[in-house]
């Protein structure tokens, strides 16, 4: 899946920004971990903001599509698996980001917990760690079966990001992403790109905050969105923690 392509990154770090630039610039230091940084767009966005930032994921693919892009001073990509953080990088951060849907691709509790306690070795005090991920006690409540549809122009045709959801009792998602071509004029006049099955925890709030006071992390603050909103368990689309 080329996320590079399918996600507006533009608008989204744009709406990003703010809250990400207030969180990281309290912390102790410049140096940044961006974990699960996929093609890297926050890694270089954050290099351009005066960061020195070392991303890390675990997917080759990714990080390939990442060191193809035109290089930004301060930035680094490490490829290798996020429970194993403590080991794969070295010195200490000033700060820690972890977007997206990366956080549900650690499936078991104590793989959650190693993976938190690893970052909490590397982060200086009071260093914080910013993670944001779908409200999953929202879809569970509410059965929710996909996602927004992501339409982005390829001309003369358009690209179509299809994202499905199958969830199941334990707090398992199975996700599809599917990428999708719609030529108009076609026969057929859409076409299935790419599309895959992925396994996926739906953390929640309740979850995420025990694993976070048992690495360490006696500051939590939780929010539904970037515009710092409250967080509602039945409402928002986010889960956002900022934890020190």
């Amino acid at each position: 899946m080329d996320y590079r392509r399918l996600i507006a990154w533009p608008q989204r770090l744009q709406r990003e920004a703010l809250l990400l630039e207030e969180v990281l610039t309290s912390g102790p230091s410049s140096r940044l971990l961006d974990l699960g940084c996929g093609t890297g767009e926050h890694s270089r966005f954050l290099a351009t903001r005066g960061f020195e930032v070392v991303g890390v994921d675990r997917s080759p693919s990714m990080l390939a599509t990442a060191r193809e892009q035109d290089p930004v001073p301060g930035v680094e990509f490490v490829e290798g698996d996020l429970s194993e953080i403590d080991q794969l990088v070295s010195g200490q951060f000033g700060g820690a980001l972890c977007l997206g849907n990366t956080l549900p691709h650690i499936r078991g509790e104590s793989e959650l917990q190693g993976f938190l306690s690893g970052v909490r070795q590397r982060l200086e005090p009071d260093a914080p760690l910013l993670i944001q991920l779908l409200n999953y006690e929202r879809i569970f409540q509410r059965g929710e079966r996909h996602l927004p549809l992501n339409f982005r122009p390829d001309e003369p045709e358009e690209i179509v990001f299809l994202r499905l959801m199958d969830l199941r009792n334990n707090g398992e998602v199975l996700f599809y992403p599917t990428t999708l071509r719609l030529i108009p004029g076609g026969d057929p006049p859409l076409v299935v790109e790419a599309s895959k099955e992925v396994r996926l925890r739906g953390w929640r709030e309740s979850e995420l905050d025990e694993a976070l006071q048992n690495a360490g992390f006696e500051q939590r603050q939780t929010f539904g969105s970037f515009l710092q909103e409250p967080f509602d368990p039945l409402g928002s689309r986010d889960l956002i923690v900022v934890a020190r």
